[in-house]
């Protein structure tokens, strides 16, 4: 048995450098179990899942404890605390975790001062009966339970704020409004709508990065999971697809797990990895789970960028940026 970090590129036109990284044991060759993978080139969180896999941690730890590292090394300014701040200048976080046994899910979202997110996520599952809480009450219920309250905001982040103020408020994601967002800061007041202005297309691959991770243990159990400090510049209360269940991530320990990175108002309307998950156990190899997901998508908004990670419960993975022959492109070493 050998361990391995395989890498694969997504070369499509808004991807040109996003890298999920798997992390494996298997015999060369073969799919095999235990299996975890994260959506993007974050290695040491996919490391710190795998460890707690190997000393017999189970799946739901090993997605908690790989979500946790990037939220503590703030992978890519994506994760965690001090980044993707909001039109007000704050960073507020959203995460989600499933267990694909119970089907039981835990997710916050608009988290403010917590910096542990994932570890919220899983108490809400398992201190709560409730699936999603939201807000300054997220807050409250974390304090509550014990997590630190901290600030989230770091010289990082007010830099990217200032600069943001400093450029008229640009890019912005209102439309409809008067001053014109698109040559001025708010407050903006209602417009009439005398045309419906096509959906502004400054997002970029760095500006709303999740980390995204499913773990199948050696017996076939699947956990996902996600976190992310959502959008850059983003409206204040905006949640994305990360804490929604089936959008950000899904997992079902009868047929697999998935978890999607990219445009989320966009992803979160199809529930790709609900989708994905719900085509394997009809009997849909991951690879074809992860395009059929993302066609999907693609029939409706031609211009989206987004990539999508699948595993079922035998070990075999797959990703897919819906880009023609991405599946078929070669593997790099990470």
């Amino acid at each position: 048995m050998v361990l391995k970090s395989v890498g694969r590129y997504f070369n499509s036109t808004m991807f040109t450098s996003l890298l999920c990284t798997f992390t494996l044991l298997f015999p060369l060759g073969h799919a095999s179990l235990p299996l975890v993978i994260n959506t993007w080139p974050f290695k040491n969180a996919t490391a710190a899942a795998w460890s707690v896999l190997q000393s017999g941690g189970s799946m739901l730890d090993a997605v908690q404890e790989g979500c946790a590292r990037c939220e503590v090394e703030q992978c890519d300014g994506t994760v965690g605390y001090g980044g993707s701040p909001d039109e007000s200048g704050e960073t507020t976080l959203d995460a989600l975790i499933m267990n694909g046994d119970t089907m039981e899910v835990g997710a916050v979202a608009d988290l403010r001062r917590i910096k542990n997110a994932i570890g919220v996520a899983r108490a809400v599952m398992e201190r709560t009966d409730h699936t999603l809480l939201v807000g300054e009450s997220a807050s409250m219920f974390a304090e509550n339970m014990g997590f630190p309250a901290e600030d989230l905001t770091t010289n990082k982040s007010v830099n990217i704020f200032s600069q943001w103020l400093g450029s008229n408020c640009q890019p912005n994601y209102r439309k409809n409004v008067f001053p014109d967002p698109s040559q001025h800061c708010g407050p903006y007041k209602p417009r009439a709508m005398l045309k419906e202005r096509e959906r502004a297309t400054h997002a970029n691959v760095h500006s709303h990065d999740t980390i995204g991770m499913v773990a199948v243990d050696g017996d076939g159990h699947v956990a996902a999971g996600t976190s992310t400090n959502g959008m850059n510049h983003k409206v204040p209360g905006r949640v994305g697809d990360s804490p929604i269940v089936g959008a950000g991530a899904y997992a079902d320990s009868s047929a697999g797990g998935a978890s999607a990175t990219g445009d989320g108002d966009i992803m979160m309307r199809f529930l790709p990895s609900y989708l994905a998950v719900e085509l394997m156990r009809t009997g849909a190899d991951p690879s074809a789970a992860c395009k059929m997901a993302i066609s999907r998508i693609k029939r409706h908004y031609s211009e989206f960028f987004g990539a999508i990670i699948c595993a079922n419960t035998t070990g075999h993975y797959a990703r897919s940026t819906g880009e023609p022959g991405d599946s078929r492109r070669p593997l790099k070493r990470a």
